[in-house]
């Protein structure tokens, strides 16, 4: 910067007339500097002056993989986000990474029709204290829930995160149910099923609410 300023005022000096003293010329150079700043647009003028620190990485598009789950930050969030964190660890750790974005829709599928409690964490702690009357086994199976698996953890967090911020496209199509392919439950003989990833296979009943359309 000082080598291209230095530059910049030979220049001009080798510019002015040879009659005009250093001391003048130097002068000149001062007033018409400020007019020439003053007719810089203020934005561009703060580009110019501003050094900035480390430029922000870009965000990296969704991919449903590990890799794209690992790169982003250490998520954080209110009770609602500890709530759908801890239902994809203990409902979905196992699964792909789409898999555990599906299951994370279906729950705020359900926080937004009418026919479910509103928050995340309403819904997942929805039928607990009555022993496998629950809408999500984990929470009413007598076993304390238990977070061993730290890095598992992190990973279904940082989805819990994603979904609960926008990211992701309709995987499931407007599904509020779902289930392994381990089981047949009665349900799903009358719902209509939308989809199926890994071991989860999803539906929704056959009529739709007004959220959900």
């Amino acid at each position: 910067m000082k080598r291209l300023c230095a530059a910049t005022l030979a220049l001009a000096f080798a510019a002015l007339p040879a009659s005009v003293s250093a001391e003048a010329g130097l002068d000149t150079l001062v007033k018409q500097e400020r007019k020439n700043l003053q007719n810089v647009p203020g934005g561009k003028l703060r580009k110019l002056l501003t050094f900035n620190g480390k430029p922000k990485a870009p965000e990296i598009p969704l991919q449903y993989t590990r890799t794209w789950v690992d790169a982003q930050p250490a998520p954080e969030g209110d009770a609602n986000y500890a709530c759908l964190a801890e239902a994809l660890y203990f409902e979905a750790r196992g699964e792909t990474v789409k898999g555990q974005f599906a299951v994370a829709e279906v729950i705020m599928n359900r926080v937004k029709s009418d026919k479910f409690p509103n928050s995340l964490c309403s819904v997942i702690r929805q039928g607990t204290g009555r022993k496998y009357q629950c809408q999500f086994t984990y929470t009413c199976d007598g076993h304390k829930e238990v977070i061993a698996e730290k890095q598992a953890y992190m990973r279904v967090s940082k989805v819990a995160r994603a979904v609960i911020d926008g990211v992701g496209s309709d995987l499931v199509d407007g599904a509020t149910y779902y289930h392994t392919t381990a089981v047949r439950p009665r349900w799903s003989k009358t719902f209509k099923r939308t989809a199926q990833i890994g071991v989860h296979l999803f539906y929704r009943p056959n009529y739709r609410t007004a959220s959900s359309e």
